[in-house]
């Protein structure tokens, strides 16, 4: 059973044939869900709100590229997410810094890669295991109103969002640590040495 908070398959196919009133209607119900990824993942209430505006515009001039009409949803999301993270670079690009050298460069490059990678592992997840990690975990549903939405049982929606959650800790422990060229280390008295 598909989520009915997303417009349904039949609206996204009249929208990405270019039906006006498809496409409208398209936006208007997918308003709250963009709404919710972009309060969960923006910084500032202002942020959210912008982030979701241009999102529905994205949404309104790009439906035609959508591959697939069952992956609106993370599609949306990885819309809202870019925006936000855009939004926090400029704010922090605009944000006079107390002192310059307490940001390490391998401090910015975790800021810039966290979010991207936690959803490039969420991405990664079977389709099935994706929707129940998104509805819970995202878009706030509780366990019994993401079962019936996906056609589960309570203990089968339970059991599928451990395995996500599983799966996707897992990818991020495996994930590199990001590297700065750094050709020094600290050792035990916080002096740097340099590796033989």
């Amino acid at each position: 059973m598909a989520d009915s908070s997303w417009p349904g398959d039949q609206l996204i196919v009249d929208a990405q044939r270019g039906n006006v009133d498809s496409i409208t209607a398209l936006v208007s119900g997918s308003h709250p869900n963009v709404q919710r990824f972009a309060r969960s993942l923006c910084a500032t209430p202002e942020d959210a709100e912008d982030a979701a505006q241009e999102a529905l515009i994205i949404l309104y001039r790009k439906i035609g590229t959508l591959r697939a009409s069952g992956a609106l949803a993370s599609w949306m999301f990885r819309i809202v997410r870019n925006e936000c993270l855009r939004r926090a670079r400029t704010m922090r690009a605009h944000a006079p810094l107390p002192d310059a050298a307490e940001r390490s460069a391998e401090d910015v490059v975790l800021q810039r890669i966290e979010a991207g990678t936690v959803a490039a592992a969420i991405a990664a997840l079977p389709a099935e295991q994706r929707r129940v990690l998104i509805m819970r975990d995202i878009q706030g549903y509780s366990g019994r109103m993401a079962a019936e939405a996906l056609g589960l049982s309570t203990a089968a929606m339970k059991s599928r969002l451990h395995r996500a959650r599983t799966t996707v800790q897992q990818s991020l422990r495996a994930t590199p640590e990001p590297t700065t060229g750094d050709t020094h280390e600290d050792d035990h008295h916080g002096h740097q040495t340099r590796r033989p």
